[in-house]
């Protein structure tokens, strides 16, 4: 897995590359954490080049949604392949998280 951010407009972006999975989880979750440490309250997980997400992954944004919503910020998702996407849609997480088609629509009003 491999993670990237940047700034867009007072939105963090992070680009997520590869699987979000146990193995990988914990980096993510503590990436995320530490975004929300130096104050970030409008994050954006980008999900384009994301290839799978296991159960650990979706806890990881269960979390993040949780303390970002707590402390008054927001958490949106994009660019989710099939895979991923009916990973969300099973799971039920298309309906608790904001999900978003393309980074562009997510942006967009945020």
């Amino acid at each position: 897995m491999n993670l990237s951010t940047r700034e867009e407009g007072g939105v963090t972006v992070v680009a997520v590359e590869g699987n979000l999975d146990t193995n990988t989880a914990p980096d993510a979750q503590q990436h995320l954490d530490a975004l929300q440490d130096d104050g970030a309250q409008k994050i954006l997980v980008n999900f384009t080049d994301l290839d799978y997400i296991s159960s650990a992954g979706l806890r990881v944004l269960l979390a993040t949604a949780k303390r970002i919503t707590g402390a008054g910020g927001s958490l949106r998702i994009c660019g989710l392949n099939e895979t991923v996407d009916e990973v969300f849609e099973i799971s039920g997480f298309s309906m608790i998280l904001n999900v978003f088609g393309s980074e562009a629509e997510a942006l967009e009003g945020f």
